[in-house]
């Protein structure tokens, strides 16, 4: 029976596993109890263990725990030692956290904090709360945490899709793969709902909204298929690395994945497809494995090239392809399955019988009894067939005989070499030892073998019998043995020469595919290399079409694509080959580009391409296409080439990206620089200003009142110097203002105050710009008090005013309103002129933004900027639109809160939702 639990450990894998377990001896225990949904119960099964170690008088405190006004959950934190919660204050309002402070230095065994997921207050000291797990997990201390489904990265799109509610707080896939136990807590859908009818989950008026909602009963069975999903992959990796830990070899059959074996035998397409379609309805992974033995590499190309696009085929189907290297096809597949605990491996039976195909199914039953074998029948004489031109790479003329004369070469050598032997060895015969001239044609066998391979190192074997025979056996030069010993001779020379020769061609065999491996991985180590040195987009373009044409000795170029993501043929900066870019097909490159898909040759879109193009896929985004022309299309076909070609674009990509964010980051810090210098030349010119401003305010009020009276017209220019002082020290103001509010220096002072008094002091302080206007106030009666700065808001509404009347016409309609809406009061500031131009709403709200660029109307287009600044310092939002009935329309919204005086009835909800919107 085979078994892979005799062959001896790999020494590098028990040291690093060694080297794993010390590390892990010195770390912390996180266990996470995961479910579908809220109410599940798994702050209960945490809290519920947590008594048990308890009572088993372990050391165990309560970071953070949300009970939701549970009591079943409330009640299990008697006799637990809880931690005070961290105040933050956090735009005025305090905030409560976990302390970790407070866990580090009370060094308990186990901290139970709830809601891994849940993000920080800004101001704490990490951003997401398992960081903070991470931190007590990294100093020895064992953690207990809760984890919905909803909250897991990879899955925050598809519970999007489902319920339709998108979750802004995720947790990372890696924290929950490295956890240390997972814990399901699991109910039927009917009795979460029942719960939730009771109030066990949220308050009445929260729970009937909610089943409107999230917990639909459809959306909890998937989301409950979702869980159980990803806890079965979480426990099949914990299967696969303690089987990897102590080295087990035999199959556990915990697994329904299917291993499918690809031969050069007419009719594998249709097995592929079976086995496809098998897969598909276990709802499982599957393999196609193709074992390249020394024999079928000698198969001809058409034979090949059907095996590889058999491989292709399982690729489009869903499978993992996999190219190995073997002398022996049984063995190596058994070798797989146990690496990556496949207890099903599919076979081919054919009516018309395959030798080799029924020897395999035999010896892999013989030798692994454990595996399930699963053979697909034969499909009928049509899948037979050879496989058709069109589908097979064309190759050109005199190919074939080429292909034989070379294979015909070894062998004529062979002979050669074997009289050779005899001739040189017929002189030494009087000085020679029969014994040592075997040894010479031994060393002719060795020499053929290592040269030329298994089939010449046979045919050595018997020349070399038949040689010394002829030449040096009494009677010589005849075949005829006259010593019966002789014939023992050369029966041993016989198996020894082949014995010899099949060891040393399989070596041979094994030595050409080591130094193949290591060419590849010293490639992908010199490209990686280099590109870590590349600060410029050339020199990645340059470095990546070098190596790419070394290793796969095809024709490479790169297409980058510009801002509006349409790719462009090289600048003459990149050396590109011109003859390269004639031939290269742009509307392919788009496609490929635009769909993040390979096309051209080799691939199901547009085959007849002369150039491959694979998207160089980085992290964020796609960052161009790499076009390959290969000299033989054939090696596109193989896996292993193809996963090198794509590790040497992720590289290019990742490069590429890396260089792109360097020229942004240089890009956002010259402009914060001329940002912070523009800001403080404002404020130095403001300042400076403001002094000869005032004392010209002052002369021209002394002069329009002095004495002796002035005449008419020296009147009238004195007003007229008064107004356009008071228009210059305003805009100087706005300067100054602005300056401060991007510098932080404007210290919010924040009463609870009614809004409706601030309006009418807005109002009345720019009666003079209004009195040629209509002005209506739409304030709602029962508006609330509300927490703001009187002084900036009423800039605020000022500076919206005074907008109002200078873009519009004399006699128009200026509106102003003030609602409650959820949990903000909106107010709005309308008028009835021509509006904000289609599409530019927003850049209204840049500094130095105005209107119209060149008119007489006075401001510099400080006005908008400014009262987003202010409102932004609030935590409110101000936006700009175009009234349907014609008219700009300016909204801005500032929060509510609970003014002094009142119940504070939700504010521990209230902290909740800001940290977590956060």
């Amino acid at each position: 029976m085979y078994s892979t639990d005799a062959q001896r450990p790999d020494p590098d894998s028990l040291l690093a596993q060694v080297q794993e377990q010390e590390r892990q001896a010195k770390r912390g225990k996180l266990r996470i109890y995961f479910g579908a949904s809220a109410g599940v119960g798994k702050t209960y099964a945490m809290l519920a263990a947590a008594q048990r170690l308890l009572a088993d008088k372990q050391k165990v405190v309560v970071g953070v725990v949300e009970t939701h006004g549970r009591s079943e959950t409330e009640s299990l934190l008697h006799g637990l030692e809880v931690l005070p919660l961290k105040t933050i204050d956090y735009r005025g309002k305090a905030l409560h956290e976990f302390d970790i402070d407070a866990a580090l230095r009370r060094q308990p065994s186990l901290v139970l904090v709830d809601e891994l997921a849940h993000s920080n207050v800004p101001g704490s000291r990490h951003p997401k709360r398992w960081q903070d797990v991470e931190e007590l997990l990294n100093v020895g201390i064992d953690v207990f945490t809760t984890v919905n489904v909803q909250h897991l990265e990879s899955l925050n799109d598809v519970v999007g899709g489902i319920t339709g509610i998108r979750v802004s707080e995720t947790l990372p896939d890696t924290v929950f793969d490295k956890a240390d136990e997972i814990v399901l807590v699991d109910i039927p859908a009917d009795e979460l709902l029942k719960r939730l009818k009771e109030g066990k989950v949220y308050q009445a008026q929260q729970a009937d909204r909610a089943s409107k909602n999230f917990f639909r009963k459809g959306n909890l069975i998937a989301l409950r298929e979702l869980a159980l999903r990803r806890t079965a992959e979480r426990i099949e990796d914990d299967v696969q690395a303690y089987r990897i830990e102590k080295s087990i070899g035999a199959i556990w059959k915990t697994d329904s994945a299917l291993l499918v074996c690809v031969g050069p035998c007419p009719g594998t397409e249709h097995i592929i497809r079976s086995t496809a379609q098998l897969a598909s309805q276990l709802n499982t992974e599957w393999h196609a494995i193709y074992v390249e033995t020394p024999q079928l590499q000698r198969l001809p190309r058409t034979r090949r090239d059907q095996i590889l696009k058999t491989l292709k085929l399982a690729q489009d189907l869903g499978a993992t392809p996999v190219v190995l290297s073997g002398s022996d096809i049984a063995l190596t597949v058994i070798d797989y399955a146990h690496a990556h605990n496949f207890s099903r491996v599919i076979l081919g039976r054919h009516s018309r019988g395959w030798s080799l195909r029924r020897a395999l199914s035999t010896r892999i039953a013989a030798y692994a009894p454990e595996i399930d074998l699963i053979e697909i029948g034969d499909p009928g004489p049509e899948s037979n067939k050879p496989l058709k031109p069109e589908l097979a790479f064309h190759t050109k003329h005199g190919d074939i005989p080429a292909y034989r004369r070379l294979r015909l070469q070894p062998y004529l050598w062979t002979i050669a070499s074997s009289v050779l032997t005899a001739l040189i060895a017929t002189p030494l015969l009087p000085y020679l030892d029969l014994a040592n001239i075997v040894m010479l044609f031994l060393l002719t066998l060795v020499f053929i073998a290592v040269q030329f391979g298994r089939g010449p190192a046979i045919l050595s074997a018997f020349m070399s019998v038949a040689a010394f025979d002829f030449f040096f056996v009494s009677p010589r030069f005849s075949f005829s043995i006259s010593d019966f010993q002789y014939v023992v001779t050369l029966a041993v020379m016989l198996a020894v020469g082949l014995i010899i020769g099949q060891l040393t061609a399989g070596l041979r065999y094994q030595a050409r595919v080591a130094s193949r491996r290591e060419s590849r991985s010293r490639a992908l180590y010199e490209f990686a290399r280099e590109l870590s040195g590349a600060l410029q987009t050339s020199q990645i373009f340059e470095s990546t079409r070098r190596f790419i044409q070394r290793t796969f000795d095809a024709r490479t170029t790169l297409l980058l694509p510009d801002d509006a993501g349409h790719l462009q043929m090289p600048t003459p900066a990149f050396n590109a080959n011109e003859q390269d870019l004639e031939m290269v097909d742009m509307g392919v490159a788009q496609w490929a580009f635009d769909h993040a898909s390979p096309a051209g040759m080799g691939t199901d879109t547009l085959p007849a391409s002369r150039f491959f193009y694979l998207p160089l896929q980085a992290p964020m985004r796609t960052r161009g296409i790499l076009a390959v022309a290969p000299r033989s299309p054939h090696w596109l076909l193989v896996p292993e080439q193809r996963q090198q070609l794509e590790i040497f674009a992720a590289l290019a990509a990742i490069a590429l990206e890396r260089v792109h964010y360097i020229d942004v980051a240089q890009d956002a810090l010259l402009r914060m620089e001329s940002e912070r210098l523009r800001n403080s030349l404002l404020s130095a010119l403001s300042h400076d200003l403001r002094t000869p401003l005032t004392s010209l305010l002052g002369l021209s009020e002394s002069l329009a009142s002095s004495a002796p009276p002035l005449t008419q017209t020296q009147h009238e220019l004195a007003n007229a110097l008064h107004e356009e002082a008071q228009r210059m020290t305003k805009l100087v103001t706005n300067l100054l203002d602005m300056a401060r509010l991007q510098s932080g220096e404007i210290r919010l002072n924040l009463q609870w105050q009614p809004f409706e008094e601030v309006v009418g002091s807005a109002l009345r302080a720019s009666q003079g710009v209004l009195a040629r206007h209509k002005v209506r106030t739409q304030l709602a009666p029962d508006l609330p008090l509300v927490r703001f700065d009187a002084v900036l808001i009423e800039r605020v509404l000022c500076n919206l005013v005074e907008n109002a009347s200078k873009y519009t016409r004399e006699g128009s309609l200026i509106v102003v309103a003030a609602s409650v809406k959820d949990q903000y009061l909106e107010v709005t500031v309308s008028d009835n002129g021509p509006g904000f131009p289609p599409g530019r709403e927003e850049a209204f709200f840049e500094k130095f933004t105005r209107g119209e660029q060149e008119s007489s109307t006075p401001g510099v287009g400080l006005g908008l900027a400014i009262c987003r600044a202010i409102v932004q310092v609030h935590n409110g939002v101000i936006s700009a639109q175009r009234s349907p009935q014609g008219g700009a329309v300016v909204v801005f919204t500032l929060p509510l809160g609970t003014p002094p005086g009142m119940p504070d009835v939700e504010e521990g909800n209230t902290d909740s939702e800001t940290a977590g919107h956060d």
